[in-house]
Order: C-alpha cells, then structure tokens, then sequence
C-alpha cells in the first residue's frame, strides 16, 4: 500500500499542511519584494482588447444547484476585489493578494471545487471560474502568465455549449495556488470585472494600443481510447496578427491536452482507438 502524505492521514493533518503553505507563500512574497498590482480606477482605460462573459450557473452533470448558486454568491463577493485593478508597467498581478481569503468569516459559502480529478465542495468554491475568465482575457494581451495551474489530466464534465477551449482553465487554492501575471510591457493594462446575476462579465483594457491581434484555437480536439480508457486530446495554440499588415507573427502552443473522461462517454459520437 502507497505511503499516505502528511496531509493525508486525517482533517487535522490536512488543516496544518494548508496553514503552512499559506504561511510559506507570505514569506516568499516578502522575501521576493515584488511589486503587486494594488492601484484601482473607477475610470475605464480608453482601449478595449478582450472583452467575456461566463454563465455562472452551468449544468454540469449531477452536480447540486445549490453549489451553483453559492458560487454565484462567492463570485459576487471577489468581483469588486478586482474589479479596476491597474497593472502598470514593471507590476505583477496576483488573484488572492487582491481577493483575500475565501472563508465563511469573509462571507464565501461551500461551492463545488476539484481535487485530486474529483468533484467535492468546500468554502470558497468556484472561484476557479473567475482565473478562468482573468486567464482568458490576458492571453489575448501582451501580459505575460507568471503563474498558472491547471487541473491537470481530467476532463470532469460533459460539455455544454462550450466556446473556450477545453484546457485553458485553472486551478487555484488561497493563497498558494495563485493566478499571476507580470506586465513587461510600457502599456498600464486594467481589469474590469462584475456580476450581473446571470454572468461573471470581464474586460480588459489598455491605456495605449497593442500592435497585435491574438486568436487562441483549440486545434486537432478528438477522443482517444487508450488501454481501457478514453482520453480527450488535442492542442490549444495562439497566434499573434500584425493589425497593420494582416501577417501571422508568431504561431505557439500554448497547452497540450491528454486529459482522462471521467463521465459516461456513451453520447460521444466518435473515439477513435489506439492500435
């Protein structure tokens, strides 16, 4: 039998190994003496590049609706925490230093989370959905992603009118699994964020023009059956156009999918097999 990680062997361990990650995370972050996004605007830069919007309640195979609307609540409580934020030039934008700690003390309510490629609930839950719409909109923008993890190997729910592609989500966990970005650029970019009930609506913005246009793709997506099991795979690539001359500047993939099914497969209409 596999030997139980510290954390593993009961509540309180697992209690205690949390504590000291979130702890560890302050003290490189004050050692390190990075300069953090902090700064708000009520007033909107004067250029859009990305603008989205997510539902908030999605169907997502049996999971309880009440977990959906917690997460509608959670979300509601973050979106001000960001909501104007400027990223200037040299800064680094950090999702948990600017949302703080997702606990009942703070208002947040059990919502769905993933660990482990499992579905559970926990305080806090779905805040992933706000990375995911901050990620979304940064790769298509000249800030670089300094910090970014995923849910990595597992494809956990059926898609339902998917339009972003699969693998370009995240996964964080206050405060050390974080969604950063670093702007090395001379532009100041900001983050316009709010909940309208239905939808978690984003929007980045730039106080001067960027030279190119990106477009992210999910590219050659299929389902594989693999030594008894399916896997969705696939690639996800994002291209950079020249808006003045229309040329392709750069072409790069930015996530390579093998991601195990952990739904019933039996509405796919086509898996392909390995030999």
């Amino acid at each position: 039998m596999k030997r139980k990680l510290f954390c593993q062997i009961s509540p309180l361990t697992y209690k205690i190994s949390v504590e000291k990650n979130i702890a560890l995370r302050k003290l490189t972050d004050i050692l390190k003496k990075e300069s953090f996004s902090e700064e708000k605007s009520e007033e909107a830069l004067p250029l859009e590049i990305c603008s989205y919007r997510s539902l908030i309640r999605r169907r997502l195979g049996q999971v309880d609706m009440r977990l959906q609307n917690n997460k509608a609540v959670n979300l509601s409580i973050a979106a001000p925490k960001v909501n104007g934020i400027l990223i200037k030039p040299g800064e680094t934008f950090s999702f948990w230093r600017l949302v703080g700690r997702d606990s009942r003390k703070n208002g947040y309510l059990e919502g769905l989370t993933i660990s482990d490629g499992k579905v559970s609930s926990g305080t806090g839950g779905g805040m992933c959905q706000f990375t995911n719409l901050i990620h979304w909109l940064v790769l298509h923008s000249e800030l670089t992603v300094t910090e970014h993890h995923h849910h990595d190997g597992f494809d956990l729910f059926p898609d339902f009118g998917r339009q972003i592609p699969f693998g370009t989500g995240t996964s964080i966990m206050y405060n050390y699994l974080d969604y950063r970005v670093h702007n090395y650029t001379d532009r100041v970019y900001q983050l316009l964020i709010k909940c309208d009930g239905e939808y978690l609506c984003g929007e980045l913005r730039a106080d001067k023009p960027q030279p190119l246009k990106y477009h992210i793709k999910a590219e050659n997506e299929r389902f594989i059956w693999e030594k008894g099991t399916v896997y969705r795979c696939g690639k996800v690539t994002r291209r950079g156009v020249d808006k003045r001359t229309g040329e392709v500047v750069f072409l790069e993939t930015i996530r390579e999918n093998h991601a195990k099914v952990m739904y019933d497969t039996a509405d796919i209409p086509y898996i392909e097999v390995l030999s």
